[in-house]
């Protein structure tokens, strides 16, 4: 039977997951829309920060999870977003240029952040996959929920890096990460920067912007921070709920939760109560029960 708790639990995650925004905030920032913005930039500029988010994570990977301690204890959240802070005047301060010294900073605080987030959510930070897992949090950039797909932007993200994440976590079982595990591990930072380098132009485009200055460009990399921290939380509370009541039974509610939230004007998502906790790990879920009554409110508690 999955507890009210966890159903509460799963709601929050699926609403960070699928319609935290990161454009959306920069755009508030700078008061126009952020499409507009980055049309500014030249037409290279793409592959340039391509290349440098795939050494900011293989440079981040190198750095951020090797030396952390097993024992769990509280993300030291409000850190990490100092830090960034502190990085990201940098790039307030000198712009575009700035991007190869400031993002391999940035990654590896945040990758810090990120791998402390999943500890305190039950994860082994010692094994290698929950390290890969730690890593595909980049790839992970939130979006809209739309409530006739079943597809979830959130599992269509897992399930495009899955293959490679598992390739790479058997690879480095055997090999290590010598020479003849480098490929695969190269290939999963290719997929998760090809996803990871649209937000880090929308930093960029903004931190560039000469109005900022150092200010503004700390201001965007705390939201920065704040957004994959929230990824990282609804990721990783996901998977501890996948420990618990099976992948199958929690990717069907998680779908469910996105389809009848999809329309909703509420800034906080509803959650699901089945009065009989007994469906089965696959086939439809039935939403005849989704929202309760104050009366089987009553009853739950």
């Amino acid at each position: 039977m999955m507890q009210r708790a966890d159903l509460l639990a799963l709601t929050r995650a699926a609403q960070r997951l699928e319609s935290s925004n990161l454009a959306t905030h920069l755009s508030h920032l700078v008061g126009m829309p952020i499409e507009k913005a980055m049309a500014a930039l030249p037409g290279h500029w793409s592959t340039i920060v391509a290349r440098i988010t795939k050494s900011a994570l293989t440079k981040a990977l190198d750095g951020a999870l090797w030396t952390l301690p097993r024992k769990k204890r509280k993300p030291a959240n409000r850190t990490h977003k100092f830090l960034v802070g502190v990085s990201g005047a940098l790039g307030g301060t000198f712009g575009i240029m700035a991007l190869a010294v400031e993002l391999p900073i940035s990654a590896t605080i945040m990758l810090r952040s990120i791998a402390e987030i999943a500890r305190a959510e039950g994860e082994d930070v010692t094994t290698i996959e929950t390290k890969l897992e730690c890593l595909t949090v980049f790839a992970l950039s939130g979006g809209s929920a739309e409530g006739e797909s079943a597809d979830t932007s959130y599992y269509a993200a897992r399930s495009f890096l899955a293959k490679a994440v598992s390739d790479t976590s058997n690879h480095v079982l055997v090999h290590g990460f010598s020479q003849e595990g480098a490929p695969v591990l190269v290939r999963l930072i290719n997929l998760v920067a090809t996803r990871f380098s649209l937000p880090v132009s929308e930093k960029v485009v903004v931190q560039s912007m000469p109005a900022l200055g150092a200010v503004g460009g700390a201001t965007v990399n705390l939201l920065f921070m704040n957004h994959f921290q929230q990824m990282a939380q609804a990721h990783f509370t996901v998977r501890r709920l996948e420990r618990v009541y099976g992948k199958a039974l929690i990717a069907e509610r998680y779908a469910a939760i996105v389809k009848a939230n999809a329309n909703t004007k509420s800034k906080v998502w509803n959650a699901l109560y089945w009065s009989q906790d007994n469906l089965p790990a696959s086939g439809p879920l039935s939403m005849d029960s989704a929202t309760p009554t104050p009366k089987q409110l009553k009853k739950q508690q």
